[in-house]
């Protein structure tokens, strides 16, 4: 499970499964999640809010995330906005 994980957030710049990109969206607003390759997270632009990935697992625990300060390294060209369907 880990390595299926693991490889679907790496292919993220392809395209994640519809079903997957369905599920992963902000515990706590709710919207959908960027991918960071640079922090190697998921990120919560509505609510400026870092979610970790741990072995491949992304951390969606509200209590895990972390409060974005800064745009430093956090968002360009190392981000991967996960694909949305209408």
């Amino acid at each position: 499970m880990v390595r299926i994980s693991q490889s679907l957030l790496k292919e993220a710049g392809s395209g994640l499964t519809k079903t997957l990109s369905e599920i992963l969206v902000c515990p706590l607003s709710k919207q959908p999640l960027r991918y960071c390759e640079a922090s190697n997270s998921l990120i919560s632009d509505t609510i400026r809010v870092s979610f970790p990935i741990r072995g491949g697992v992304p951390c969606l625990v509200p209590k895990e995330g972390t409060i974005i300060e800064t745009d430093d390294g956090l968002k360009g060209e190392d981000t991967v906005e996960i694909p949305r369907e209408k």
